[in-house]
């Protein structure tokens, strides 16, 4: 059991009802920034102090960096979106965590940032080996902590995509534009959270001026009332499968 501390202590947080300085708050509280920042300061301590090369090392930070966004992508599409995952009473809760309940209700802020149990790991899998290629253990520890601020990065961008805000930053802007379209109007697209070069290259980018229809599994990704009848635990953990949209959820709910 994680401890809750300041803003956690309350039960539930919607972006679309919160301020900018509210989201600052909550989200250095969260627990899965703090050890992501822990993480990336023990890393940076532990390679600067040893005898690697910086120059390898440097080549390490920005191997993680080119690496990250491609990486997202492909877990993005392939496998928060492959549904597949939910066919398993081994891997439904899983993705249940870290992607279905997210599209059932984009903006809570609960179930917003990366399940730590799932992220880390896929952080270090992506950003260590090549570390390690580089400059053995250091550039490991190196390529982790460069993962781990990249991640912080992503995931405040990614609130702030879902916050009553609109950026005035016009980069900032376009990024938010186009994740709600993924949200709201059709998720077999846009899955760049703060890149979306990887979508332009593969062709899944899209915009206002070229959406495909809207889709009718954009809040439950395929996982409905037939599915669930086949692969009942998602079901189960959820209390059944969530008709309508989000908002209408929670009027019910209140």
């Amino acid at each position: 059991m994680v401890a809750k501390i300041g803003f956690w202590k309350r039960r539930r947080h919607h972006l679309d009802k919160m301020t900018l300085k509210e989201l600052v708050v909550a989200y250095f509280q969260y627990y899965a920034i703090q050890a992501y920042l822990v993480v990336a300061v023990a890393g940076y301590a532990y390679a600067l102090t040893s005898s690697a090369s910086l120059g390898r090392l440097a080549l390490t930070g920005l191997a993680a960096g080119l690496l990250y966004p491609l990486a997202w992508y492909g877990i993005h599409r392939f496998i928060l979106h492959g549904n597949w995952l939910a066919k398993s009473p081994v891997t439904a809760p899983v993705w249940k965590r870290i992607h279905y309940d997210h599209h059932q209700d984009p903006h809570d802020l609960h179930i917003l940032f990366g399940a730590l149990y799932t992220t880390l790991p896929t952080v270090a899998l992506v950003s260590m080996p090549v570390g390690f290629a580089l400059a053995g253990w250091p550039g490991a520890a190196f390529g982790l902590a460069t993962g781990c601020l990249i991640t912080c990065f992503y995931e405040f961008c990614h609130c702030v995509e879902h916050l009553s805000y609109k950026p005035r930053n016009r980069i900032l802007a376009r990024m938010k534009q186009l994740h709600m379209a993924h949200h709201f109007h059709n998720e077999q697209g846009n899955y760049g959270i703060t890149n979306f070069g990887w979508d332009r290259l593969f062709g899944t980018l899209y915009t206002n001026d070229s959406r495909p229809v809207k889709s009718a599994t954009v809040f439950n990704l395929g996982y409905d009332d037939a599915m669930a009848e086949r692969y009942p635990w998602v079901a189960r953990l959820s209390g059944g499968v969530a008709k309508g949209t989000p908002r209408d959820r929670r009027r019910e709910a209140a």
